[in-house]
């Protein structure tokens, strides 16, 4: 009876859909290191290049020498890691481009929601990817407040609220009752999607574009 009663409650809940994420960089050590960061998610499923995947990666993680090798589908979507700070020439199925140096959560918000079809767009190196620069923006590369706003979801949206209040990840997830794993991923998609280089950015963007009222 237990038995049946188990086997009902499974095939009520929803099975979670794996993205299988290609992992192709020249530094063997890096590839292995971010698989293994990746592999932590639920939701998604890293292989390293040279494992068969190829044409079945639903999004792929490369660096320049992972474009130049062709080990990633013309049809993919790519995350590029880069260290050339927005200056490479890229192809179009590179849908977010991100510094080499990235961390594992970063890459894999921006590895979600290339998989769905979401442009990072590429910007001048002070512009989008603060990463690539420790300097403040010059007024030339102030972003253009009539540029579109960014479509963050509802979600997003509370917990950029809850940022510009300065909560950390713990008292985002208490208040909104989540994890702080699933926090700490709606913070890194704030930051891909208005091109912030952390949170004091993301805050001081969402301001100018009239996202949040502090």
């Amino acid at each position: 009876m237990a038995n049946s009663a188990a086997q009902a409650v499974a095939r009520l809940e929803p099975a979670i859909h794996r993205l299988t994420v290609l992992v192709a960089l020249a530094d063997a050590q890096r590839a292995e290191q971010l698989a293994d960061a990746l592999a932590a998610s639920d939701d998604l499923a890293p292989a390293l290049a040279g494992s068969g995947v190829g044409q079945m990666a639903d999004v792929a993680i490369a660096d320049e020498a992972g474009l130049e090798s062709r080990v990633v589908s013309s049809a993919t979507p790519i995350v590029l890691l880069s260290r050339r700070a927005g200056s490479e020439q890229v192809t179009d199925n590179v849908l977010a481009v991100l510094p080499a140096s990235a961390d594992g959560l970063l890459i894999a918000a921006a590895a979600r929601l290339a998989a769905s079809g979401y442009r990072v767009g590429r910007a001048a190196p002070s512009e989008a990817h603060g990463d690539f620069h420790d300097d403040e923006p010059t007024e030339e590369e102030t972003p253009d407040d009539n540029q579109p706003r960014p479509a963050l979801s509802p979600r997003e949206a509370e917990v950029l609220a809850l940022l510009a209040e300065g909560a950390p990840n713990k008292v985002i997830a208490r208040r909104l009752n989540i994890s702080v794993h699933t926090a700490k991923f709606h913070v890194a998609a704030i930051l891909i999607k208005l091109g912030a280089a952390n949170r004091t950015d993301a805050i001081a963007i969402a301001m100018r574009q009239g996202l949040v009222l502090v």
